[in-house]
């Protein structure tokens, strides 16, 4: 019996919508305690040097003063990683770029703490910097961390899944390209803040601005050397995060240190320069990009190598080096398939997870390089991209399983509502369109410690007034996971999200959620939630069936009322039936987990890519470029995501623009960039833009009209089939943008960001395109080699030799 859907699918407003507008929900920096102190932060002005001294014994009696902390409290290091274990909350040792903290000052107020800081004396040894990946290829030495592959390289690794040079040999044409990705920030409304305190127990409690409060939970407890369960991690609503508040970071121990060393509340609130410093986000990348194709347009393999500037600790940057080459194959079919990646460190703030985590850059050369391809063969760009779509329910070179496909639904879609075939290449001169396609994980499919417990559990509890509790270990971010899970349980219990509270993001009382990143929550928390609520279902069922005279699976939830499928008899409301079956059974609560399929490769490295399900992409960009100054200008944006099945069709379309959004600011004008000042003034390798003022990005006035098409096909993977819809639509925005500004203008701009600087050199001559000239000779290794699927292989590492011989 297929049951009509109340909730889901339908727009209504988001559960947290009323507190966010009238200004009544609290982030972490509106938190107040009585007797709190404050917290602030000494950073290094060096982005390399030994720590040979401190002085703190004026700050120490500085009026006013509390606690001053140095590297010498925190002799344990963490790391969000445990192969990446490199960074203490204060440095004790060694500064490894301008802005990493070394002392805190814990005061009656900030203004005290900022004094205090200033009475500090550090004596630093300074060391050369490494300004960028091919300095730090170069240069072995003084290594920036003591272990790593070797020298500055922190990851290098190489995969080929089957014989890729066989490939490329006898393929009709092969193209290969040089592509780079600037670095660039999150930039969210609300800086990081922390506040600190001991319970009325003597447990230490910390609500923060946290993405993932069971990561933090877990390095608090290495790092303090207490318990875990004598730690209590509140994330706050979150003004934003896009990855940035997924580390730990060296504010939360300090202020957990002074509260337990005080006994009293102890809060920090990051500056705006502060942010760009703590960063983690999008890794600049240089890619080479060797691909081989047939006449008629069906690729034959593809060799990527990257190389990732990781900034100067390692952060989630293993994983991130994994990304930028294990998701390539998931949207087009590659009969054979390589990829070496490399992150070297280098003395700037470290870089990690920003919306869509690796992907975007070779994405974005992916997409650039298929269009010159199909110029080549005379091929639309559209059509090349049907002909090598992945199969629905296949395998890929990599061993990665795609489930459900609507990619083909996406191309066709956008191409109908832009007038592609119509208007591409026959606009006006200085006008053009740009099309591009992308794919993305719906949570990743291994957890960052291994365990072999589950990704996510809920809790639904209810009581007699019909009232539903939901807990959840899932953070809201902004993206409006409580509205996702209040929907799920509110449409398996047939009640409105009116009487469903979410209770999520607290360790001390929600069962275990390992975080808001990679697109996860929808679907596993979504998917433990929907095992909870079933469970509960089945209980008021099995209790009200006799009443209704019907059997408990033909007991209907619906509207706020339980009834016969047949209708048969009056039903009753859901507060009766919650009644009935309390006073049968006792308190009403079930529990439900979710642990991601088993990942189909068994090599070493398969663990990074699977995931339950992927969504896809395909969006279409017109741009104005003027030739006279380069000046970028885009009207409008068409673009159509494979969600599976919208939960909420409202929500879902603002986090599509939102993606677009930030999408269109990496590709005009977004840059986290540093220089090196000259040796007079120290030499020290800054941020060019440690502000909002000087870091660019797109203001309301700069958003073009946005189109949006939801492509539904319900997942069987996921929660009412629900895919992800966070990450996914931001990807083929930046490769759009520049196929289009080539259909404008016929220059080829293969580095992001595209701004009007470029356009002018590319001008100049029509014969030459603006992008990386060169690809350092890099130390890969010898590359893990892994039979395709339809090579007969079976997912496991193998010799080249025994694989031929096979084949």
């Amino acid at each position: 019996m297929k049951k009509r859907l109340d909730v889901v699918g339908k727009a209504r407003r988001r559960v947290d919508g009323r507190a966010k507008v009238t200004g009544a929900l609290r982030y972490a920096d509106d938190l107040f305690m009585p007797r709190m102190l404050h917290a602030k932060l000494l950073r290094s002005p060096h982005p390399h040097a030994v720590i040979e001294g401190i002085d703190t014994e004026k700050a120490k009696k500085h009026p006013g003063v509390h606690l001053v902390l140095t590297g010498k409290d925190f002799p344990v290091p963490f790391g969000i990683m445990p192969v990446s274990v490199d960074e203490y909350p204060l440095a004790s040792e060694r500064v490894r770029y301008v802005g990493d903290p070394v002392a805190a000052v814990i005061a009656v107020d900030e203004q005290t703490a900022v004094e205090a800081i200033g009475l500090i004396e550090v004596k630093f040894r300074v060391l050369r910097p490494v300004e960028n990946p091919q300095e730090g290829l170069k240069n072995p030495e003084p290594r920036i961390h003591d272990y790593g592959e070797q020298g500055n390289i922190h990851r290098n690794q190489s995969y080929e899944f089957g014989n890729i040079e066989e490939a490329l040999r006898s393929s009709d044409l092969v193209f290969e390209d040089l592509f780079f990705y600037e670095g660039n920030t999150h930039l969210p409304m609300e800086q990081q803040a922390s506040l600190a305190f001991l319970d009325p127990e003597g447990k230490l409690q910390i609500s923060s601005s946290t993405q993932n409060p069971h990561y933090l939970h877990r390095q608090l407890a290495r790092v303090l050397q207490i318990p875990e369960a004598k730690i209590r991690v509140v994330a706050t609503p979150n003004g934003g995060a896009f990855g940035g508040k997924c580390d730990p970071g060296g504010h939360e121990f300090v202020v957990c240190k002074a509260a337990l060393v005080l006994g009293r509340p102890v809060k920090i609130g990051l500056t705006r320069e502060e942010v760009f410093y703590v960063h983690r986000g999008r890794h600049p990348v240089l890619m080479k990009m060797k691909t081989g194709v047939t006449k008629d347009g069906k690729l034959t393999g593809m060799h990527l190598q990257t190389l990732l500037d990781g900034g100067g600790y390692g952060s989630h940057g293993p994983a991130s080096t994994f990304y930028t080459g294990v998701l390539t194959p998931v949207t087009y079919h590659y009969p054979r398939f390589k990829f070496e990646a490399c992150r070297v460190f280098t003395n700037k703030p470290a870089c990690g997870p920003k919306r869509g985590h690796g992907t975007p850059q070779p994405r974005f050369g992916q997409e650039v390089q298929l269009d010159k391809i199909a110029e080549k063969l005379g091929i639309d760009p559209a059509e090349l991209r049907l002909r090598n779509l992945v199969k629905e329910n296949s395998l890929t070179a990599s061993w990665l399983k795609v489930g459900s496909i609507g990619l083909e639904e996406c191309i066709h879609k956008v191409v109908e509502m832009s007038g592609w075939k119509q208007r591409r290449g026959k606009l006006a001169k200085g006008r053009g369109l740009g099309l591009a396609c992308s794919a993305y994980m719906c949570g990743a499919g291994v957890a960052i410690y291994w365990n072999k417990m589950p990704h996510s559990g809920v809790q639904v509890l209810l009581d007699r007034s019909g009232g539903v509790i939901v807990y959840c270990g899932a953070t809201e971010i902004g993206q409006g996971s409580d509205d996702v899970l209040a929907a799920i349980v509110a449409e398996t219990l047939g009640v409105g999200t009116d009487v469903v509270r979410v209770v999520s993001g607290d360790t001390g009382i929600t069962p275990v959620d390992l975080g808001s990143y990679s697109s996860r929550v929808t679907i596993m928390a979504g998917n433990a939630a929907v095992q909870a609520a079933e469970r509960l279902r089945a209980q008021i069922a099995a209790v009200v069936a006799e009443t209704l005279g019907t059997l408990p699976d033909r007991v209907v939830f619906s509207q706020g009322r339980v009834f016969a499928a047949d209708h048969s008899g009056p039903g009753m409301s859901f507060v009766e039936a919650v009644h009935a079956a309390e006073g049968q059974l006792g308190t009403l609560s079930a529990v439900g987990s979710y642990s991601p399929p088993k990942a189909p490769g068994t090599y070493k490295g398969a663990g990074v890519g699977p995931s339950p399900a992927y969504s896809f992409s395909s969006c279409v960009v017109e741009v104005e470029v003027d030739e006279r100054t380069g000046w970028i200008h885009v009207p409008k944006i068409w673009i159509a995501h494979d969600i599976g099945r919208a939960l909420n069709p409202t929500l879902a379309r603002g986090q599509v623009i939102g993606g677009v959004y930030m999408g269109l600011g990496e590709a005009l004008m977004e840059e986290q960039s540093f220089r090196r000042l000259p040796e007079k003034l120290s030499g020290a390798l800054v941020h060019r833009a440690p502000s909002m003022l000087d870091y660019k990005s797109l203001t309301s006035l700069d958003m073009p009209d946005v189109e949006v098409a939801l492509i539904e096909d319900p997942d069987p993977n996921c929660p009412y089939g629900a895919k992800e819809v966070g990450q996914g639509p931001l990807l083929p925005v930046m490769p759009a943008v520049a196929n289009a500004i080539y259909d404008a203008v016929g220059v080829r701009i293969d580095e992001i960001p595209i701004t009007p600087d470029k356009v002018l050199k590319a001008l100049e001559n029509k014969a030459k395109r603006v992008g990386p000239e060169s690809f350092p000779a890099v130390p890969y290794p010898e590359p893990m080699f892994v039979l395709p699927p339809w090579e007969g292989g079976d997912g496991k590492e193998t010799k080249r030799d025994a694989a031929a011989a096979v084949v």
